[in-house]
This record gives structure tokens, sequence and C-alpha cells, in this order.
């Protein structure tokens, strides 16, 4: 009776155990993947269902925001190898300062660059927009800077601060 009594504890015990842990990586990406397709119509992302585009905004906005990515994606891999770069020297047996600096000033200009060309693009996204769009817009630019985006107000994941940049949507 004993034995019966304290295996049914373990049981119980393991079982608490396992639903206590997080749910696998995959899980949780595929949730989260739900909640933009959920927001996603038509292929518009965020606040661009509440700016009323016409069909000819869309197509303008999706054309920039090709050309735009097209542009972005080999500087986003310069700083890809910029930053495992500097993983490579800040971790050297013998750490080269003017070599680290010189590469973290290399990070900063093409971040920089980057930057350069998303306020660019926005400023052609604006163009397009009427007045009423425009306020909008630019309602929403605020709200992603103030953390009350589309994650909520505590930005990516719950956490303020959270060291994912939030994108606005139609960059």
């Amino acid at each position: 009776m004993k034995t019966k009594i304290l295996m049914f504890v373990v049981l119980m015990s393991m079982s608490a155990v396992l639903f206590a842990q997080p749910a696998d990586r995959d899980q949780k990406k595929s949730f989260r993947g739900q909640g933009r397709e959920m927001q996603a119509k038509d292929g518009e992302r965020g606040s661009a269902n509440e700016l009323n585009l016409t069909d000819a905004q869309k197509e303008a906005f999706k054309q920039s925001r090709l050309a735009l990515e097209k542009q972005l994606l080999p500087i986003r891999n310069e700083i890809g190898e910029a930053e495992a770069r500097q993983k490579t020297l800040t971790t050297a047996e013998k750490p080269d300062l003017a070599a680290i600096n010189k590469n973290i000033e290399k990070i900063g200009e093409i971040k920089t660059e980057v930057a350069k060309l998303q306020a660019k693009h926005h400023l052609e996204m604006r163009a397009q927009l009427n007045d009423e769009q425009r306020l909008k817009f630019d309602m929403f630019k605020h709200q992603m800077k103030d953390g009350k985006g589309m994650k909520g107000p505590n930005g990516p994941k719950g956490q303020k601060g959270a060291g994912r940049e939030m994108k606005h949507p139609m960059n």
C-alpha cells in the first residue's frame, strides 16, 4: 500500500515538473507568427489596414519596400560580418584595441547608412499619402517609438527594452 502511494506521489510530481517546463522554442515561434498572420490582411502589415490605402498606393508601397530590402540585404550582411569580426577581435589572445575601435566605427558607419536609407524610404512613402493617411502614418510612428506598437506596451516578448528594434509597418 505504501509503495502504491509513493509511486502515485512520484508520478504526480513528475507530471507537475513536466507541465512547468517552458514550451519548445519552435512552438513559441509558430504561435507568435500566427498573431502576425491574424493582424495581416491581404498581405498588409500592422496599421496598413488602418490607412485605407488605394490599390495604387499598396502597389507603390510594395515596390518601394521590395527595392529597399534589396538595397539593405548586402548592407545587413556587411554588418553581420563586421560584428563577427568584432567578436573575433575582442576574444583574441591579445586584443588589439586600435583594431577593435576601428571596427566599431565601421559598424557605426554601416548602421548610419541603413538609417539614412530607411529615412529616405519613409519620406518617399509618406509623400504618397493624403493628409488623413499621413496623420495616421505619423501617429503610428510615434506609437512605435513609445513602445505601444503591435507588440504591446512593453515591446517585444513583453519586456521593456528587449534587444530587438521595432520596425515601422511599412519598412
